[in-house]
């Protein structure tokens, strides 16, 4: 949610952001005018009731000194302008509801606004790769994909999932599903033991104002799972994560506050019909190892390095190779400002593929959740600047370690951070 008192001092510079966000010029000078025109609507309708206030609050003193001078008839009059007033302000209030929700329904439907290092672009295309590490494996065979692998060690069903839930599940069984609950296990130790996270176990299902204050309610609900008595299933563990915070009002020097959470994610994946519908790269469940950092407003462009940092550690251990890219502007996330994307390389595709995503919101989201802090020095409160990431998404980590650990035979050696958590097997076959 943005400031509208920023965009109205700061028209141009708000089309301009919107504009690198993929707007049209036009487009984005409208939806600035549109902005303006309801909060100058708004801020009218409010000063003529605050004219009337102060009017009718001028007549009840003259009501007094009426009745102080006897003079009754005088005094009837005043009562019957006063009570012409308070009824035009009793519906004035109610049409200020409507203008307040009126601005507020249009600042809910704008994307956040990119940082002005981050490149301009349309899409994936135009991202910017900062770095690559590891070295790709050399095998001497054709590599395999995941879900060959997979269906030949009979360890991943895709037929039966079908056959419980239809498509995009997964039925994983024997070492493959132990491997799966190693991952995510070694990520929760290393984040918890190593960068300083502090593990949560939050609610799968949540209300609508939380999904308002990672934004995705109200823009993205058709993308999202809805029971039957209006909770919602969470997409991602920044959902709650990121609203522990919300409605608070925390000390800076209690800041950064660093969250770790691992958690079945829920999505309907509405728009990417025909997409990875192979294996298991695209879920309508799946489960994914959060990071969430809440920090004031001077540090979060260096928590959002650290926290990509302690992504990329999770493929390190695993001696996985990646990539790490900077998303354009046109492929960010509605409520990021900055994003970077780590990219794991996998052989049966022969392609980088996306296994963790660091945003830094800035204030974005604490807007929405009414999340401040008290500065140690100076008076007030401002908003804390909310940041998430991937650390990592456990299916495409195994997704990983299938296609860089496979042998020629079809077994798939286990890497040797995550032997401990296998009994201290050394191979899957």
């Amino acid at each position: 949610m943005h400031d509208i008192r920023w965009i109205r001092e700061n028209a141009e510079e708000m089309a301009a952001g919107l504009a690198k966000r993929g707007f049209s010029p036009d487009e984005a000078k409208r939806q600035v005018d549109d902005l303006v025109a309801k909060d100058e609507a708004r801020r009218a309708h409010l000063i003529s009731l605050q004219e009337m206030q102060e009017r009718r609050n001028y007549l009840s003193k003259e009501i007094g000194n009426a009745m102080r001078d006897k003079d009754m008839a005088r005094a009837e009059e005043l009562k019957a302008e006063v009570a012409e007033i308070k009824a035009v302000i009793q519906g004035g209030e109610g049409r200020e509801r409507e203008l307040d929700q009126a601005l507020a329904d249009t600042l809910a439907g704008v994307p956040n606004l990119p940082l002005p290092d981050v490149p301009v672009g349309k899409d994936e295309h135009d991202n910017v790769e900062l770095r690559v590490v590891g070295e790709k494996p050399r095998m001497n065979f054709q590599p395999k994909e995941h879900f060959e692998l997979g269906e030949a060690l009979g360890m991943m069903d895709f037929e039966t999932a079908a056959k419980l839930s239809g498509a995009r599940f997964t039925v994983l069984k024997g070492k493959l599903a132990r491997l799966e609950r190693a991952l995510g296990q070694f990520m929760l130790d290393l984040h918890t033991n190593e960068h300083g996270y502090t593990e949560v176990q939050p609610p799968l299902l949540v209300r609508d104002e939380t999904m308002f204050g990672t934004g995705q309610l109200p823009k993205f609900g058709e993308d999202l799972f809805r029971t039957t008595e209006g909770r919602w299933l969470i997409p991602t563990a920044e959902v709650p994560l990121t609203n522990l915070v919300r409605e608070q009002i925390l000390e800076q020097d209690k800041l950064p506050l660093r969250f770790t959470a691992l958690t079945p994610c829920f999505r309907s994946e509405a728009g990417s019909a025909g997409k990875d519908t192979r294996g298991m790269l695209r879920q309508h469940q799946f489960d994914k190892v959060e990071m969430v950092s809440i920090t004031d407003a001077d540090s979060s462009l260096h928590e959002h390095e650290r926290m990509t940092e302690c992504a990329e550690a999770v493929l390190k251990r695993l001696e996985l190779p990646f990539r790490t890219v900077v998303l354009c502007t046109g492929d960010m996330g509605f409520g990021a400002r900055k994003t970077y994307d780590i990219e794991v390389w996998l052989p049966g595709q022969n392609t980088y593929r996306e296994i963790s995503s660091c945003s830094v919101c800035g204030d974005f989201q604490a807007r929405r959740m009414e999340a401040r802090y008290r500065p140690s020095e100076g008076k007030g409160t401002r908003f804390v600047h909310t940041l998430n990431g991937s650390g990592v998404a456990v299916g495409r980590a195994l997704i990983a370690v299938m296609e860089n650990y496979q042998n020629a035979d079809g077994s798939i050696t286990i890497p040797q951070v995550l032997r401990p958590y296998m009994g201290g097997a050394e191979k899957i076959d």
